[in-house]
């Protein structure tokens, strides 16, 4: 699971979004507006991060309407352990560009 947590995030130009995304819904369920107002981000920025996450089953949603709610998938939760420690050797790695992932650079 790691190398494909690796390749979801740290793979691609994405990473810090994805990463915010994840903590967010690790927190709570948003839908994708609220996701792009809680993260200062463009509703069409969320809603590309949140396809590619759920279509890798990241994270899972109530239905396949407006408002719909996502949450963090079973094998996510399962794995958010693997995930924090991808994401902190991420933003080690990258302290200029992931100031805003929650970390101070």
């Amino acid at each position: 699971m790691d190398k494909f947590i690796w390749g979801i995030l740290a793979g691609t130009k994405g990473t810090a979004n994805r990463v915010r995304i994840i903590d967010e819904l690790k927190n709570r369920p948003y839908n994708v507006n609220q996701l792009a107002e809680k993260l200062e981000l463009d509703y069409k920025t969320v809603k590309h991060h949140i396809h590619v996450l759920e279509t890798n089953h990241m994270v899972t949603s109530n239905g396949r309407k407006y408002g719909n709610l996502y949450f963090l998938s079973d094998k996510m939760e399962q794995n958010y352990d693997s995930f924090e420690e991808i994401k902190e050797e991420f933003i080690k790695s990258n302290d200029d560009t992931c100031a805003h992932v929650g970390h101070p650079s």
